[in-house]
Formats: structure tokens, C-alpha cells, sequence
């Protein structure tokens, strides 16, 4: 069966065997997931956020240890996170990215006073 994940703020959408993590699903469609440990639930680095609706597997122990209270919240570890039904995740940007972008924004901001 052939699940869709729709990955924010890119907008992009994949179509998907069920089982496979987020992390696995984002890589096959080039939304790039910061992780250091390699899918092991060691690092917290890929940890997303998954949108009201979406049909996850049951977060399992090792997980739930890692997020601590935060699963309530939405988030999951995308390492661990995994397809059973069509998904909505938001990635959270690269915070080199989003320190250039906010540099970026204050640019134009300037730039309109003039």
C-alpha cells in the first residue's frame, strides 16, 4: 500500500510503502533531516513535528525516553518515527539556514528604509 507524507515548509509530497521512517522517507525525496547517530535515537537531532491527522506506528520506549513528555506535543524522532497511514510533518530548518535567513530578513528590512 502506498502511503503519502507531505513534508513542511517545502511542500514536498512522496508516495511511500508503509513501515518506512520519516527519516528514510525524506532522504528519497531530498528534504534534508539533520541526524548525527545514523537512525539510532541517539542524537535528538532528528527529531519533526507531525500534524493533527497524520497515521503514525505507536512510539515505542526508546523513543518516548529520548523525547521526554514532547511526543505529547507532536514531536517524534523521524529516525524512529514510523509510516501507517498518510502523514504532514514539519522539518524543522537547518539552524545554519535559518540564522542566514533571519540575517537576510533584517537586510531588507534595512534596505526598505532607504
Amino acid at each position: 500500500m502506498n502511503d503519502k507524507i507531505t513534508f513542511y515548509p517545502s511542500g514536498v509530497t512522496i508516495k511511500v510503502r508503509r513501515g518506512i521512517t520519516l527519516l528514510e522517507a525524506a532522504r528519497m525525496a531530498n528534504v534534508p533531516i539533520r541526524t548525527r547517530c545514523g537512525g539510532k535515537a541517539a542524537c535528538f537531532m532528528c527529531k519533526v513535528k507531525v500534524r493533527a491527522g497524520s497515521v503514525l506506528k505507536p512510539i515505542e520506549d526508546n523513543e518516548r525516553r529520548k523525547l521526554s513528555g514532547l511526543e505529547q506535543e507532536g514531536f517524534r524522532l523521524s529516525c524512529q518515527a514510523k509510516v501507517a497511514g498518510d502523514v504532514e510533518v514539519d522539518v524543522p530548518l537547518d539552524p545554519l539556514r535559518a540564522a542566514v535567513e533571519r540575517e537576510l530578513a533584517r537586510q531588507r528590512e534595512r534596505d526598505e528604509l532607504w
